[in-house]
């Protein structure tokens, strides 16, 4: 295709360049050969290439039946290799490639490894150019403000500095191998509940500090080739046809320059969403491109408009043209080693009572492993990114490969009924229990009550898994839980077990990486991205979810996750931040650049990070940083930096946390504008958002800023804004024939006893001679 693209669209017709606009079929766009435009294929895969090889191939044979089938899809079913060994599900592989399953967001976050994740993306990159993808439609950002969101698991933290930094990651990666991401879902698309239908009522605060503020930073961090508008609407309007978000906000203030494409069947109405800024409407239908036709026929949708979002997508197609590579091939077994790799990095270690784990021959030699999951491992959540793995480690065989001659391992499935619990085999799970020396369990929840169009319905694990840990706790004091869950759950079983690993969705490398860990080949280093609740009541959203009458209060505001657990001094179950080591670390020497922090300066916070322990291992090292207290309500703290340090045993690192002056700001709404204000700021150095170990503090200086005073504004807050005080007091003094001093000191001392407003004050209390307009142009200095 010719680099002169203002000359192709002045060569198209409207209807051709409608049709551009417009995806043809499910996955691909449209194709002008008379123009050398091709079509690109796009797919799904926050972390897995989604092919179906016979919906991208079968041209104009397609239904919404084949759309349907896609969201609906059980991660059980991709998972089912009862086939072969280590092999993907024959019985799929007709309707999706398979492909690397790596770790969901869920796990993936828990990494905090942003060299490891970018290697991820270069991964999906390769198998994308394998199978002829030009646009992998993830990662998915939006913050887990609720563990029962549907698609929590596609998302990797409840915090928008972890969501920017891993996000940004991956898609360096991805787009480092010639292919584009489309970062999704743009914007407060944080349930499942009637996802199309619902509104997200969310504060002007919480919206850019928390719900935008992810968004932000990865595209300033990677500049995606693609951002894909949500399904919901957002304070009243349809998100995929809303001024405010795509042009205002997405082009005018953050300055992306790329093309914006719809959720699949996202539109509601396609002239205003290509008025709003939304370019490309996916997929491919009749109505949407009669409608838009129509619309620029009739001159509703100006040619300007229409020629702006075209130039978007010739530059996309370009982009996607120029760096293919035909003939490539991934290296599937090599991605299978890094899928292990990610899955051991993100790993939890939640509990370990008297450091039971790691499974020494030592101490250990009858191990007792149960579980269904052992022999079929949960490793992804169900819908529109549910993967077919290209491999299958089954949990079982690796803890047999590792153990090797050193253990005696035994296994009982003990509910082999997801649904039931059945007496026989749970006996049968607590005789092998009770002849081990440890007992290692497998539980998950429920398969399926994750995904599309749905949010679960509890916090629980699988009532048949409670019930077999509950049976085994009766005779064997050593339990190893190993969990696997798309979000957070409630663990009411939980003193019945010494030690537990939280896997998430831990992909399909999840089997081998839990056997390294079990036996001590691998030292755990993931810490929670998400707050672990006691209980499904106390969670931030809790009273407001899922709404009611179509609208969706965000009433928690900016306190999301650990900032509303800090704000209410509120203890969880397990903290943001949180994770345990096989080794210890100590922190030391604290210090930053300077004493005070001047506007638009950087400032580099540094710490001493030791292996006191023996072993090496990962430490996870948190910067939060602590407001002062002012006009605004603010957090009692936010993450603002993090860095992973590997340690061999003894070792000591320096490591340098950079801050920008940015990370100071809060968004003040009545200024529409984000504000620093000064004062005493604390730098926290943390291991969870709940362990700090080392904190110092900063003067921050910053220009005064005064949000505008209007007449019904108390004569208390007018003192508060010196320049318009001044002013006023000037009218006053001018009025009056006193000096300015004398009103100024007379203002002064009656202001708390006025509880009025300014005008009623000043005409009705001190009898002044003022109209509404002048001290209207006092006020605002007009």
């Amino acid at each position: 295709m010719s680099n002169d693209y203002q000359a192709i669209i002045a060569a198209m017709t409207a209807e051709e360049k409608v049709a551009l606009l417009t995806g043809k079929g499910l996955w691909r766009t449209a194709a002008f050969p008379r123009h050398g435009i091709e079509s690109i294929v796009m797919t799904d895969g926050t972390y897995g290439v989604r092919y179906s090889t016979a919906q991208i191939e079968q041209g104009e044979n397609w239904s919404i039946n084949d759309f349907l089938a896609v969201i609906t899809q059980s991660a059980g079913d991709a998972s089912d290799t009862g086939t072969t060994e280590k092999g993907g599900s024959e019985a799929l592989f007709s309707r999706s490639e398979p492909a690397t399953c790596f770790p969901n967001g869920s796990t993936l976050g828990c990494s905090w490894d942003i060299d490891l994740v970018y290697q991820m993306g270069q991964a999906l990159g390769r198998e994308c150019q394998a199978m002829g993808v030009g646009i992998l439609l993830g990662p998915g950002i939006n913050i887990r403000r609720t563990p029962l969101a549907g698609r929590g698991y596609e998302y990797y933290s409840e915090d928008p500095v972890v969501n920017g930094d891993i996000a940004a990651a991956m898609i360096n990666g991805l787009q480092d191998e010639g292919v584009g991401a489309s970062l999704k879902h743009f914007a407060c698309n944080n349930s499942e509940f009637r996802r199309t239908e619902m509104d997200s009522i969310v504060d002007e605060r919480a919206l850019r500090e928390i719900y935008l503020a992810g968004f932000k930073r990865t595209i300033d961090k990677s500049n995606p080739w693609t951002v894909m508008s949500s399904y919901n609407r957002l304070n009243g309007v349809q998100t995929s046809q809303d001024p405010f978000l795509l042009t205002q906000v997405l082009r005018e203030e953050w300055h992306y320059d790329g093309l914006v494409m719809s959720d699949w069947y996202g539109i509601k109405d396609r002239p205003a969403s290509l008025l709003a800024g939304n370019d490309l409407a996916m997929p491919e239908t009749q109505r949407d491109r009669q409608e838009l036709l129509a619309a620029v026929n009739d001159g509703s949708v100006p040619a300007d408009v229409l020629d702006r979002a075209c130039l978007r997508m010739l530059n996309l197609i370009g982009k996607v043209q120029r760096h293919r590579r035909p003939g490539s091939r991934a290296d599937y077994d090599g991605h299978h080693k890094l899928a292990q790799q990610l899955a051991a990095e993100s790993i939890v270690l939640l509990k370990n009572e008297d450091d039971l784990l790691p499974l020494t021959a030592g101490k250990i030699h009858n191990i007792a492993v149960l579980g269904k999951p052992a022999q079929e491992p949960v490793i992804q959540g169900s819908g529109c990114a549910t993967t077919v793995p290209w491999l299958l480690d089954r949990p079982l065989d690796e803890i047999f490969d590792v153990a090797g001659e050193d253990f005696r391992i035994t296994y009982a499935v003990g509910a082999p009924d997801d649904n039931v619990t059945t007496p026989q085999t749970l006996a049968e799970a607590v005789d092998v229990a009770r002849a081990a020396d440890v007992a290692v369990i497998f539980v998950s929840t429920a398969i399926g009550e994750d995904g599309e169009n749905g949010d679960r319905q509890d916090l629980n694990i699988l009532p048949s898994h409670e019930a077999l840990i509950r049976a085994v706790a009766q005779i064997q004091p050593n339990i190893v839980v190993v969990l696997a869950n798309s979000d957070a759950v409630v663990m009411p079983w939980l003193p019945c077990c010494k030690s537990v690993l939280e896997t998430f969705f831990a992909g399909q490398g999840m089997g081998r990486a839990v056997a390294d860990i079990l036996f001590g080949h691998v030292n755990p280093s993931g810490k929670l991205t998400v707050t672990v609740p006691n209980t499904l009541e106390e969670t931030p959203a809790w009273l407001h979810y899922p709404g009611e009458n179509l609208r969706h209060h965000y009433g928690e505001g900016l306190f999301v996750g650990y900032r509303y657990y800090d704000k209410r001094k509120m203890t969880p179950l397990f903290p943001f931040g949180f994770g345990l080591s096989y080794t210890r670390f100590d922190y030391a020497n604290l210090r930053i650049d300077t004493p005070r922090w001047l506007p638009g300066t950087p400032l580099t916070v540094r710490v001493d990070v030791t292996n006191t322990g023996a072993r090496a291992g990962k430490e996870i090292v948190q910067l939060y940083l602590a407001p002062p207290s002012g006009e605004l309500l603010r957090e009692t703290q936010a993450l603002k930096a993090f860095a992973k340090v590997a340690l061999q045993p003894g070792e000591t690192q320096t490591l340098a946390l950079t801050l920008s002056y940015q990370d100071l700001a809060c968004y003040h709404p009545a200024l529409g504008c984000w504000v620093t204000e000064a004062g005493q700021y604390g730098i926290k150095i943390g291991k969870s958002s709940r362990d700090i170990v080392l904190q110092t503090e900063i003067e921050v200086l910053s220009e005064p800023h005064y949000p505008p005073i209007s007449l019904d504004n108390s004569l208390q807050l007018l003192i508060k804004n010196p320049p318009a005080f001044d002013r006023v007091v000037a009218l006053i003094a001018g009025k009056s024939g006193q000096p300015k001093a004398v009103v100024k000191e007379k203002l002064i001392a009656i202001a708390p006893d006025l509880f009025c407003g300014l005008f009623i004050a000043l005409t009705e209390f001190l009898a002044l001679d003022i109209d509404r307009a002048e001290l209207s142009a006092a006020l605002n200095n007009s």
